[in-house]
């Protein structure tokens, strides 16, 4: 009986082996790389709620949103991003258009980029907030050939951006890594366009302010003429020097034209 019993067990033993064996490995590889995925989904979650709840960034989005929702697509976004400085700047906040340039380094093209950076005080930090906002951040993250995985990940990114350098480091990251498991899986290369070092290279790279224009183009201009040192403060208004300057007339009548000096 009890040679029965051992026969039964080792006969368990091998239909178990033989059945991990003979079994495709596929299903424990896609079993792994969905738990990989729901990981990297609810950590972007995180993120995106985690450190989107700060006073300066609610303040900027609501800004944005308010005068973005006005505007009919189709239109260039550098245009709308000059636009919405503009109406930023109307609605008292520290706004600019910044462009990035970055060189050709190893494994990173060079290239370009532009987005708005808004200066705002929020009461949880003790130094002035650089809140990085775009616009077209969502479309940035886009594959050509996307896993299911990956796809849900981009559609849960926001169309608008705002917020600090550190989020967005953390965002960049995560996709990052996502986009190249999407494109491995899919038998294809990841392109240099795709890396972490060139992402962050759009908006973390040196930039360049766009000047000023509009309506502080046209103080400015005011402030110079009028000789003040700033063009939002204007002081009492003196009018121009007029100096006599004599020319021989010759034949004409001896009368001294008098030159209006500015």
């Amino acid at each position: 009986m009890g040679s029965l019993e051992e026969d039964e067990l080792v006969r368990m033993v091998q239909d178990f082996v033989e059945s991990e064996s003979t079994s495709p490995t596929s299903s424990t590889s896609s079993n792994c790389h969905a738990l990989n995925h729901r990981t990297q989904y609810f950590i972007l979650q995180d993120i995106l709620r985690s450190e989107g709840d700060t006073v300066a960034e609610a303040k900027v989005v609501k800004y944005v949103l308010k005068h973005i929702r006005g505007r009919q697509g189709g239109e260039k976004t550098s245009s709308v991003n000059r636009w919405l400085v503009m109406r930023m700047k109307i609605d008292g906040l520290n706004a600019s258009i910044c462009q990035t340039s970055w060189a050709t380094s190893l494994g990173c093209p060079a290239g370009e980029y532009e987005y708005i950076e808004v200066i705002t005080e929020d009461e949880n930090y003790a130094n002035p907030v650089r809140l990085i906002v775009d616009i077209d951040f969502r479309s940035q993250f886009e594959l050509a050939r996307p896993t299911q995985y990956y796809r849900e990940l981009t559609d849960s990114l926001p169309v608008i951006f705002v917020g600090t350098e550190n989020k967005l480091c953390k965002i960049i990251s995560l996709l990052c890594s996502a986009a190249k498991q999407s494109l491995r899986e899919n038998g294809l290369h990841v392109p240099p366009w795709r890396t972490t070092t060139y992402m962050q290279s759009k908006w973390l790279s040196g930039c360049r302010k766009e000047p000023s224009n509009g309506r502080e183009n046209f103080m400015g201009a005011k402030a110079d003429f009028l000789g003040v040192e700033h063009a939002g403060i204007v002081g009492n208004w003196v009018p121009p020097i007029l100096k006599p300057k004599k020319r021989d007339l010759g034949g004409e009548s001896g009368l001294t034209r008098v030159n209006y000096l500015t």
